[in-house]
């Protein structure tokens, strides 16, 4: 479906840097970031308050462009393209999960799921709704509306309409924060899963230790800087490096 070699890595940021406002008022948010991501693993951006979080998150998502550097995105640059190609790729090839689910209250969970193959103009694939609605848990659930489902099967729908254009990246900013403890690990377990038995790739944004723990690894932002990358994470060596960090 996406055009770009399977061999490319799903994010590149090379250089990154974010400034805004202009003279004496200019805040620098990102100073030189470089991350490579590669096809199928499951990252989380950890930081204190402004340390740049949901910067990174968007210059990575074209949401916002850097300043200076380069974002690839499945090996295609996105700087230089124009705010429709953005809105294609953001589309097609970005799957977005937010604390908030974002579903339409008038439509049922297919529909809602399926929604941005038809902003897209592209026929459902129904092979892999199936196996995406099953992947989630919802297969039995596809004519309910969001008011008859729980917070957790809310955000699944919204982790099925993320998966359902195959995208070379899932953005997920705090996904499990208006969940409780139990159903956010429900949901964390989930985006594990569909990293290690669908080789999805997932970039997600949290301040809790413990989701970061499910991660492959975790980024450290702090000032605008990586300042560290801590492989095969355990929520107590992340909640300590957090603190060394100031934040939580």
């Amino acid at each position: 479906m996406n055009a770009s070699s399977p061999s490319a890595p799903a994010l590149v940021l090379r250089d990154v840097t974010k400034n805004y406002g202009r003279g004496g008022n200019a805040v620098q948010a990102l100073r030189g970031i470089s991350v490579e991501l590669a096809r199928g693993s499951f990252t989380a951006v950890m930081g204190p308050s402004g340390s740049g979080k949901s910067t990174f998150l968007h210059c990575a998502a074209g949401l916002d462009r850097p300043s200076g550097g380069e974002v690839w995105l499945g090996g295609v640059p996105l700087s230089g393209m124009r705010e429709s190609g953005l809105t294609r790729l953001r589309r097609e090839r970005i799957g977005f999960v937010f604390q908030a689910y974002n579903l339409l209250p008038s439509l049922d969970v297919q529909d809602n799921i399926t929604m941005p193959l038809r902003l897209g103009g592209v026929a459902t694939d129904r092979a892999w709704l199936r196996e995406v609605t099953e992947r989630v848990g919802l297969a039995e659930r596809l004519r309910h509306r969001p008011s008859e489902l729980s917070g957790g099967q809310q955000q699944r729908v919204a982790i099925a309409r993320a998966l359902i254009s195959r995208p070379d990246v899932v953005m997920a900013d705090e996904p499990t924060g208006a969940l409780d403890s139990r159903t956010g690990q429900e949901v964390l377990s989930l985006f594990r899963e569909l990293v290690d038995q669908l080789g999805q790739t997932v970039l997600m944004v949290t301040h809790d230790p413990v989701a970061a723990s499910y991660a492959h690894s975790v980024l450290f932002l702090a000032d605008g800087r990586l300042v560290e990358r801590m492989d095969s994470p355990r929520a107590d060596r992340v909640a300590e490096r957090m603190a060394h960090l100031g934040g939580r």
